[in-house]
């Protein structure tokens, strides 16, 4: 057995579907060959960082660990913000780089400095210890706080045979076991004993089935609502009488948070919430599976242990709720009521919609862009399971939805994801159209095309700044799409875009949907979500 082969192996043991990224010359050609062997697929991605984010994506939805590679140097520096995406939205990822040889200066970066501020943990494969290394990598990206883990490969290190004994492996059972602390518990008791009014705020450490279920169970059995982040949509579904919207910190979710008189985030993550001062003037407490930071949020007690333990705990400690759904759906239709901001033609909002009464309920999954359509998306988008909506939320790098569409689509290629991008985002990673025809993955790209970057050019309008830096330019997406061989369609008003997503969702491979989008409400949306 090869090096490369016993990686492959446990990658496979940690849940990795497939092998996203751009080959260099060195190791990662070895683990390509492996791969092959091992029934792995290799998905060539037309950059290093979307690469990065398929993988991320699929972490995310299956629960394991995902896995890119690259070369060194410049492919190494490349797959950054792909990696900075995977730190920030808590994804377990491996990333293997090649490398060269100290003695060499030709394409030679410290790959392990590079990556030392945005990965768990960086290691060297060598011969001798390369079982021990690639079973700590796997534990390190996925035990306690998930995140991005790196590797090295030295030329024709992949390639060798495996060195000496058996040593760890990676398990399943090894990375089911979470750090647990009882911190602060008593206080938790107490305040969660004497509220009559709970709000959970479910965030990204609650999205497995079994926090899912516990969750949904708990506030059904004792009648307490629950918002969600966006990363935590479908964690308790959109349609549910006890769902209470979206929390991100932001205005529009504070009339729910006025009504309670406690606040319980229970896999919540400070890095998911807008970087303001918090507002929130109910107490609220943390029952999170990793310690988190409390410079944000002044929590008033934590819990570190996993979900449904602290479901367990919630549960015992409540008393008599005194919410009442009627409440909770009013508010949450207020809250959609001031996103529907009306404009002069071809609204986010309406796209989003218009795209929803026809695909929620059969696409699988929906990737949303950074950028302004991402209020009307993230509110107006049902979703009913977790990670039904995949989204980049910590980081909120731009162009993340199609390569996640793609690592997405990948894990089930009968069923169609929708990906929302504004055009900045796709300009970044356009070369990814091209992937998903190589691949004849069933993905929906709709384009919020504005010609702009919208989302910047409001806030040079807020402080009173002409627009300037922001000015994209014409593209005419249809032509780009169909140019790699993706279907595509323009539509300019509701009826040519309710014609154009009825057509692209009998088409059995990728399809493109460019919406010429009517900016003129997104200031108002702004102002009415965020305040």
């Amino acid at each position: 057995m090869t090096i490369a082969d016993l990686v492959i192996g446990q990658l496979r043991d940690a849940g990795v579907r497939a092998l996203f990224g751009v080959p260099g010359g060195g190791g990662n050609l070895d683990l390509i060959a492996a791969a092959g062997r091992a029934g792995l697929p290799f998905v060539l991605t037309a950059t290093e960082a979307a690469g990065a984010i398929a993988a991320l994506a699929q972490a995310e939805i299956t629960g394991g660990a995902g896995a890119a590679l690259t070369t060194l140097g410049p492919g190494a520096a490349s797959v950054v913000n792909g990696v900075a995406c995977a730190f920030l939205e808590r994804a377990p990822i491996v990333v293997f780089t090649d490398s060269q040889p100290s003695a060499f200066e030709h394409q030679r970066l410290d790959h392990a400095a590079l990556m030392d501020p945005i990965v768990n943990w960086s290691a060297t494969l060598e011969p001798a210890t390369a079982r021990e290394t690639i079973a700590r990598a796997i534990r390190k990206a996925m035990q306690g706080r998930p995140g991005p883990v790196h590797v090295d490969c030295p030329a024709g290190t992949a390639a060798g045979d495996v060195a000496g004994p058996d040593g760890p492996a990676y398990g399943r059972a090894e990375a089911g076991r979470i750090f647990r602390s009882s911190m602060a518990s008593g206080d938790l008791e107490r305040l969660i004993s004497t509220s009559r009014k709970p709000l959970l705020i479910a965030g990204l450490g609650a999205r497995r089935a079994a926090d899912t279920s516990a969750i949904r169970d708990l506030c059904a059995r004792r009648g307490i609502p629950a918002m969600v982040t966006y990363k935590a949509k479908g964690v308790v579904a959109d349609g549910d009488e006890w769902f209470a919207g979206v929390f991100t910190n932001a205005a529009i979710e504070q009339a729910v948070i006025d009504e309670s008189d406690l606040l319980i985030g229970i896999g919540l993550d400070p890095v998911e919430l807008l970087p303001r001062p918090w507002k929130g003037k109910p107490p609220i407490v943390s029952c999170n599976p990793w310690p988190v930071d409390e410079m944000h949020i002044p929590f008033a007690a934590r819990l570190v242990a996993p979900v449904t333990e602290a479901a367990r705990l919630i549960d015992t400690a409540l008393a008599e709720s005194q919410w009442d759904a009627r409440l909770v759906r009013t508010l949450v239709d207020w809250q959609m009521q001031q996103i529907r901001v009306p404009g002069d033609g071809l609204t986010a909002q309406r796209v989003v919609e218009i795209a929803a009464a026809q695909l929620s309920g059969s696409s699988g999954r929906v990737t949303v862009d950074a950028g302004a359509h991402m209020l009307a998306a993230t509110a107006l988008w049902p979703v009913s399971d977790p990670n039904g909506m995949l989204i980049s939320n910590g980081l909120s790098t731009m162009g993340f939805a199609l390569p996640a569409a793609i690592g997405a689509s990948l894990l089930d290629r009968p069923t169609p994801v929708v990906a929302f991008t504004g055009d900045g985002g796709l300009l970044m990673c356009a070369g990814e159209l091209l992937t998903a025809a190589r691949e004849k993955l069933p993905v929906m790209t709709i384009v919020f095309n504005d010609a702009s970057l919208s989302l910047i050019e409001i806030k040079q309008h807020a402080r009173g700044l002409a627009p300037a830096g922001v000015a994209l330019g014409q593209v005419d997406w249809r032509k780009m799409a169909e140019a790699v061989g993706v279907e595509a369609w323009t539509a300019a008003d509701e009826a040519s875009l309710e014609r154009a997503v009825a057509a692209a969702r009998t088409r059995p491979g990728p399809t493109l949907i460019d919406a010429k989008i009517d900016g003129s409400n997104y200031g108002a949306t702004l102002r009415a979500v965020r305040g």
